[in-house]
């Protein structure tokens, strides 16, 4: 006769089995983020790319992030002059009502510097947001791989 595990151990093994989610929805006023995703890293900088969804009537501002595992954060965007890219420092980001924006590889995103250690993929990075309107809330941003274009499943 088969033994039987109690339920919750089956419930346990379920969830250690299941990928990684990246979704945060959390919510800053009314501003959600959607998700947080980051790529791993071998060095001391990292980029973190988010979903933002205004969901008021009105526009807010991203206009700052930190995190206990890096020095400082910056919001940056990738330009191109006559065929060269380069990045530029953002002062905040507008999330007009009604639209979601996405920070991405290759266009707006968050810049850590001074990581206190290198990103490993299934790492979670905890990151506070700062909107101008809504305030503070803090997510997660889970950890890719190196050259992923897209949040890890």
């Amino acid at each position: 006769m088969p033994s039987r595990l109690p339920a919750y151990v089956g419930l346990l093994l379920c969830l250690a089995a299941a990928p990684a989610a990246t979704i945060a929805d959390e919510r800053a006023g009314a501003v959600r983020i959607l998700t947080a995703w980051a790529r791993a890293t071998p060095g001391p900088t990292a980029a973190v790319y988010l979903d933002l969804r205004n969901e008021g009537s009105a526009a807010d501002r991203l206009i700052a992030a930190a995190s206990p595992a890096a020095e400082r954060i910056e919001l940056h965007e990738h330009r191109s002059a006559a065929g060269v890219m380069s990045m530029a420092t953002l002062a905040g980001l507008e999330v007009p009502p009604g639209e979601t924006v996405q920070l991405r590889p290759g266009s707006i995103h968050l810049m850590l510097f001074g990581l206190k250690h290198p990103l490993r993929p299934g790492d979670r990075l905890p990151l506070t947001l700062t909107f101008e309107k809504g305030g503070e809330t803090t997510v997660e941003a889970v950890t890719g791989t190196a050259g992923a274009v897209s949040p890890p499943s």
